[in-house]
């Protein structure tokens, strides 16, 4: 660039040296390249940028650490052979697409409902919401055991090598007891205790590897056994350290029925997380299936550069946690300048790890995918954005943004570039990449054009903090006045005076008077009195009471104005009065005085005449 600039001014070879290394040479100049470009950052965006980075770095390690558990089965496996390479990949990815991604699904509805709730300051809210999630996560090991436990039917009927099979089913059986520690792990937020168990947790981890497969000779079922005891080892050593410290104190008072309520509330979001992040993370599963019908060496190259990829992605993984985490708790708290902030900053970390194993076929396959791998993982840096997403609740979105973008543009173009065009894996990659670039595209968008505001009231809801609004359009009622636009009672079992700011009538374009065979609540099949059987006011020559045994109020004992806890509909535990003055005084009245001989002596005359003029001046005043 400088040698055109110079070239273009006239300047001549020893100016184009002198500049050049002045340029290279000069710390000067670097640092007041780099002064300048910390000019151009706004300070409360410097400020968002390092309480993310506060919170992205430990949640990187600390995955890392829960990853590599099963990373390092996977290397020690693959010094064995390329059948074991294989078998234990294919185990591995049933057990990631039966087990694990729904389990991870599920509980990231956490990152939504415990980070909203934590930034209102509910926190004995947020001990309800971890134990609904236990429980829901141990609900669900049980339809992902009965897959898991068809693991080698399942494989041959995709026509999967029968060896190859058998170890990934004999894999897959050893692990199975460690899936509900591993499904109720994801649904902890502490990060600092789970770098240092994790790192406990995986010395452990290749420690029994090196063990069970080196000096006991037990091979793939060693490997599976060693995953299975640091899975508990972490559980068991996060636990300690919890109760030794105190950790839970602040927001964990025990086991609650209440934790049996509001599961809708969780599963709503619970599901399109799970779809969010299944449908990402079973297309890599599914390439992994796929190569595996082309040979074993695609299979053992596709193994690792998905290895790779989960490892290099811990990074921008790390980032969408924290601006889940900073999203939802400003939205909790209110603030959505706070939460525009937190999604407007989140940095790119491309990284690149290096794998050595031994076959050289699959090193050379290896090799040659890295070189596409590094543009794909700039773009899938991007993902970092549904962690926003996630954190504004947004959840079903992003769902079927995964859903459109992964299983109908990446992956149909893959899998035409894999088998007939005979690619291979890179093929599969290449539509990875297409997909993941139109992917972020409509995330940006999405976030450019998000009602912040109307996000912060749903959190707050979420919370527990603000009661949901009614909408009024839903009953296609118009707001006339002071009084709303929402029909009297939604539940003929509520009473009528219950409310006093809800209008009186269903529709208030007909009069209630209108039709004097319709009856006078909600539902026209259902008569005013108690008994449903007998219609109020369908014949004007039958008695108000077709049957006297049948009294018209619930106590035939107590008057019917006497007593105000005698409600005047069918729930005698709310009171009659609750609305006011106008009901105590003129309705009771009307009733006490003139309702027993009015309707003994001309019940229809007087119902159309009397009694709907009396209610049409009383409530059609307030409503007409």
């Amino acid at each position: 660039l400088f040698k055109i600039l110079i070239h273009l001014n006239g300047h001549s070879k020893s100016d184009e040296a002198s500049v050049t290394e002045s340029t290279v040479e000069s710390p000067v100049f670097c640092c007041g390249c780099l002064r300048r470009i910390r000019g151009w950052i706004p300070v409360h965006y410097k400020e968002e940028i390092g309480q993310i980075l506060k919170l992205a770095g430990p949640v990187v390690i600390s995955q890392l650490m829960i990853f590599l558990i099963s990373f390092v089965s996977t290397v020690f496996c693959g010094h064995l052979g390329k059948t074991e390479l294989a078998g234990v990949a294919l185990a591995i990815a049933v057990i990631n697409v039966t087990g694990l991604s729904i389990g991870s699904g599920l509980a990231s509805a956490c990152d939504t409902l415990i980070s909203q709730t934590f930034g209102s300051g509910n926190m004995n809210r947020v001990g309800m919401i971890l134990q609904r999630g236990v429980l829901i996560l141990l609900l669900a090991c049980f339809p992902c055991w009965a897959l898991l436990i068809n693991t080698e039917p399942i494989l041959l009927a995709v026509k999967q090598s029968p060896e190859v099979a058998r170890l990934s089913q004999l894999y897959v059986m050893i692990f199975m007891p460690a899936l509900p520690i591993m499904l109720c792990f994801f649904l902890q937020g502490i990060i600092w205790p789970t770098v240092l168990v994790g790192l406990v947790g995986n010395i452990l981890n290749a420690l029994i590897n090196y063990i069970f497969l080196y000096v006991l000779d037990l091979g793939v079922a060693g490997s599976a056994a060693a995953n299975s005891i640091s899975q508990y080892s972490l559980a068991v050593f996060l636990y300690c350290y919890i109760v030794w410290q105190g950790l839970h104190k602040a927001t964990w008072e025990g086991w609650s029925a209440d934790c049996l309520q509001e599961w809708g509330q969780f599963i709503t979001l619970a599901i399109p997380s799970m779809l969010m992040l299944c449908l990402e993370w079973w297309t890599y599963e599914i390439g992994g299936f796929l190569a595996g019908l082309i040979s074993e060496v695609e299979l053992g190259a596709q193994s690792v550069v998905y290895q790779l990829a989960v490892i290099t992605y811990m990074f921008p993984l790390g980032f969408s946690v924290a601006a889940s985490v900073r999203v939802g708790n400003a939205l909790g708290a209110g603030n959505t300048e706070q939460a525009k902030l937190s999604g407007k900053v989140w940095p790119l970390s491309p990284e690149r790890t290096c794998l050595s194993v031994c076959s050289r076929d699959i090193v050379k396959r290896v090799a040659d995918i890295m070189i596409l791998y590094g543009f794909f993982h700039l773009a899938d840096t991007f993902g970092v954005m549904g962690g926003v997403v996630r954190g504004a609740g947004k959840q079903k979105i992003g769902a079927l943004c995964n859903l459109v973008g992964y299983y109908f543009i990446g992956f149909p173009i893959g899998v035409s570039l894999m088998f007939p065009n005979k690619m291979g894996i890179i093929g599969l990659w290449i539509g990875l990449f297409t997909c993941v670039l139109i992917q972020s595209l409509f995330l940006v968008v999405l976030l450019c054009k998000l009602d912040w505001k109307k996000a912060s009231q749903e959190a707050l809801v979420r919370a527990g903090v603000q009661l949901p609004e009614r909408k009024e359009e839903q009953f296609g009622l118009e707001k006339r006045g002071n009084i709303p636009a929402v029909p009297y009672i939604l539940n003929p079992m509520v009473p009528f005076i219950l409310n006093p700011t809800v209008p009186y009538i269903l529709n208030p374009t007909v009069p209630h008077i209108l039709n004097p065979t319709v009856p006078y609540i909600l539902n026209p099949t259902v008569p005013y009195i108690l008994n449903p059987m007998v219609p109020y006011i369908l014949n004007p020559t039958v008695p108000h009471i077709l049957n006297p045994t049948v009294p018209y109020i619930l106590n035939p004992t107590v008057p019917y104005i006497l007593n105000p806890t005698v409600p005047y509909i069918l729930n005698p535990m709310v009171p009659y009065t609750s609305h006011g003055s106008i009901h105590s005084k003129s309705h009771g009245s009307i009733y006490s005085k003139s309702h027993g001989s009015i309707y003994s002596t001309s019940h229809g005359s007087i119902y159309s005449k009397s009694h709907g003029s009396i209610y049409f001046k009383f409530y059609g005043s307030f409503i007409f």
